[in-house]
């Protein structure tokens, strides 16, 4: 089982606001936006644990202590959907997007959310809410964003994604990563074989250090920046 902390925060809600899902010190993402409400940072930060463990099989407890986040997945999203997404007075769901890409990420995962009180010192809670917390003042202050490492357990970063196979992808992603502009895709999907299937790509640590200093500089988490240039 993996056993991670996920939680949002807002300053002014909305405001400068930030997300972080937290497992280790090693082992850890956070990222955000300039003007969000605290309830989008703690949906994010759920939905960006679900996606940095997709291509995993292990149970997911999820520690959150956001009662809106764990009642709208285990007891109001359903219903919602029935309705097209809208509440019983017939309004729409507020935060429909992520919502919409939080049930998608949900699909066939094992997983179990737990409430957890909020600044008593739990030690996974605190850490995810200092670095989620962390993102929103630095955004406040117009200054780097700070990220993590992003998953890192096997000794890198996994991410699974629908991407043509390469011959070479290892060698690929190792000069993408040099060479490549802010807007260059890593590989022309011309010059690979028409065939689709699910690609992991593991990372070494010089690739890792490389691929996060390009997310950090544009505030995205790592898996969420690689998704974008595959």
């Amino acid at each position: 089982m993996i056993i991670a902390a996920a939680d949002g925060s807002a300053l002014g809600n909305p405001g400068p606001a930030g997300w972080a899902w937290y497992v280790d010190d090693d082992c850890w993402d956070a990222g955000g936006w300039k003007h969000a409400t605290n309830n989008q940072g703690e949906l994010k930060a759920v939905l960006e644990l679900f996606r940095a463990t997709a291509h995993l099989d292990d149970e997911l407890l999820v520690l959150c202590d956001s009662q809106y986040v764990i009642n709208a997945v285990t007891k109001w999203m359903a219903g919602w959907k029935r309705k097209g997404w809208r509440k019983a007075d017939g309004k729409p769901v507020m935060n429909l997007e992520l919502l919409q890409e939080l049930d998608a990420a949900l699909a066939s995962r094992a997983y179990r959310f737990e409430w957890v009180k909020g600044h008593v010192g739990h030690p996974l809670n605190e850490a995810a809410d200092e670095r989620a917390r962390a993102v929103a003042e630095a955004f406040q202050r117009g200054a780097a964003v700070p990220s993590g490492p992003g998953w890192t357990r096997n000794g890198g970063v996994a991410i699974e994604t629908a991407a043509l196979v390469a011959p070479d992808v290892d060698a690929i992603l190792d000069d993408a990563l040099d060479d490549a502009g802010p807007d260059d895709a890593l590989f022309a999907l011309d010059d690979l074989p028409a065939a689709w299937h699910t690609l992991t790509v593991e990372l070494s640590t010089e690739e890792h250090d490389r691929l996060l200093q390009r997310a950090r500089a544009e505030g995205r988490s790592p898996e969420d920046f690689l998704r974008g240039l595959i």
